[in-house]
């Protein structure tokens, strides 16, 4: 199959509409439909059941789509990732983290690759909840700092930095703020203050009466506010305003923080900067 072929058929089965899918496309519809039934007819198989009302995907349509979007994400990583290892592209590394997490591990990690021979400039991007381990995935990233259990790891290679535990964030003044140390049936506990919701990798959020949190400051200010509570690892005490109190929490999961890069990737200044960090 070709890419191009992949990217009509992506959204055909996203759109479930030629004349939309088309549109998308910038192309007239009635080749976008010869070009899925050569595909059709080169698989050997029907991607898709049409009817003069509407277009669904087939058992085999969906598995397409599937893969397809791997394949595309998968292309368009390499083409990203081959432009910044040009020479004359000006470009160095790309490190994605999550805002406000494992910050001293990656002060000293980008201090000692710095003092290495040969390294080159490390562009640091801060992004929201669960979103460095897509831009991993897609190119948009060479490396990236992840957090299991929380982040996938599945396909990467990793090299775990760093281990902590969790405490609770509480309003300050809370009643809970007065003991040593928690569990999480003591959190689970509380009906007057719910557990916020973070997104989940497709971006949804589960069940539950927390409020849906979006970014750091918004989650911190519901807490001072007395509007949420949340568990996290204790590093994030430093962020923390006269509003919060903290308390360990004992049954809580470990948090590792990993360096994380793809398995494929020969990048001489992604393995100095690994190796910094593991020398950490």
């Amino acid at each position: 199959m070709e890419t191009r072929e992949l990217r009509y058929f992506v959204a055909v089965a996203e759109e479930l509409h030629f004349g939309r899918a088309a549109q998308r496309l910038g192309m007239a519809q009635p080749p976008l439909s010869r070009a899925i039934r050569q595909l059709e007819r080169r698989l050997g198989v029907d991607l898709l059941e049409r009817t003069s009302r509407s277009v669904a995907l087939t058992d085999a349509g969906a598995v397409l789509l599937r893969e397809g979007r791997a394949a595309l994400d998968a292309v368009e990583a390499a083409e990203r990732r081959t432009r910044r290892a040009h020479p004359g592209s000006g470009a160095g590394l790309v490190l994605v983290t999550k805002a406000a997490a494992a910050t001293e591990v990656l002060a000293k990690m980008l201090d000692a690759y710095a003092a290495e021979p040969g390294s080159v400039p490390v562009d640091v991007v801060l992004c929201s909840v669960g979103e460095q381990e897509g831009m991993l995935r897609d190119g948009r990233a060479d490396v990236a700092l992840l957090h299991k259990p929380f982040d996938s790891i599945t396909g990467f290679d990793v090299e775990e930095l760093h281990s902590e535990t969790q405490v609770v964030v509480l309003p300050a003044g809370h009643p809970l703020t007065t003991r040593k140390h928690l569990r999480m049936a003591d959190v689970d506990a509380l009906p007057d203050l719910p557990m916020a919701r973070w997104p989940r990798r497709d971006g949804t959020y589960g069940g539950g009466p927390g409020p849906e949190i979006h970014d750091q400051a918004q989650l911190l200010q519901l807490i001072s506010l007395g509007r949420a509570l949340v568990v996290l690892p204790e590093s994030v005490r430093p962020y923390l305003t006269e509003g919060h109190a903290t308390v360990p929490v004992l049954d809580a999961p470990t948090v590792t923080t990993v360096i994380a890069w793809p398995p494929h990737s020969t990048s001489r200044a992604l393995a100095g900067l690994v190796r910094a960090a593991t020398g950490l």
